[in-house]
């Protein structure tokens, strides 16, 4: 299983929310390519950013700053937030990012995103499923939808994504625990991988969320906090993984 580091870019500075919430920021460093350096240094290979302005506004607004992340680096970087045409996704992409996260586009017009996966790949194409109380939440978890995640994830399915990341919302940055529940019915539920999102808190987690089967966790405001060191939470996921094998 992945773990992977996250960085959520506002204002060019790294900063993380609470529950999505705009007005709760708790800012953790004004160098992001520095903080991407430490995850590297730590053991990471791969590296989730999301532009928060972009998800906001649907305008990519952190570009310098992704593009440094990956030219001076060598994770492998995926990037979210404020990607709804194959134009920006297409840029995104040049800057040398391996796969772009889709969110409200998935919603509003999944014809887009068939479009990005005939364009791109089913490895370059992600999509973000971020659900509060089981319904999608768009445009910067600003505004709520009538779509229900489970469904979303079902279609999206059916016309190529493999690989998505589920975020419930009412966890994130919320210091709690994942909703191995809602994780577990994702995973049953589609053919593809499934990335967990919000309330990685501790080690334990990591391990439970490998029971579950999901790919891979993102881990940000335990990482910021020292609350998970990323080396250990690393070495849960190897330590899972040799256990399952012998």
């Amino acid at each position: 299983m992945d773990v992977i580091p996250a960085i959520d870019l506002h204002g060019g500075l790294c900063v993380r929310l609470y529950q999505g919430d705009y007005t709760k920021e708790q800012v953790f460093s004004n160098d992001p390519v520095a903080m991407a350096h430490r995850w590297q240094q730590e053991g990471a290979t791969l590296l989730h950013v999301v532009d928060l302005d972009g998800a906001a506004t649907g305008n990519p607004a952190n570009l310098s700053a992704i593009e440094r992340i990956a030219k001076e680096t060598s994770l492998h970087v995926e990037v979210g937030g404020g990607i709804r045409t194959v134009e920006i996704a297409r840029r995104i992409l040049s800057l040398g990012i391996q796969r772009v996260f889709l969110g409200t586009v998935a919603v509003e017009q999944p014809e887009i995103v068939a479009q990005m996966l005939h364009a791109f790949g089913a490895e370059r194409v992600g999509v973000g499923i971020d659900a509060r109380n089981g319904k999608v939440a768009v445009k910067g978890w600003k505004e709520q939808s009538s779509v229900d995640a489970l469904t979303l994830l079902e279609s999206m399915s059916k016309i190529g994504v493999r690989v998505f990341d589920y975020t419930d919302i009412s966890r994130d940055g919320a210091g709690t625990e994942p909703n191995f529940d809602a994780l577990a019915e994702a995973v049953a539920h589609v053919r593809g991988d499934i990335i967990a999102a919000g309330g990685v808190t501790s080690v334990e987690h990591v391990r439970r969320l490998k029971a579950v089967g999901v790919a891979g966790c993102i881990i940000g405001r335990a990482l910021y906090t020292g609350d998970i060191k990323l080396p250990e939470a690393l070495a849960a996921a190897r330590d899972t993984q040799q256990k399952k094998k012998q």
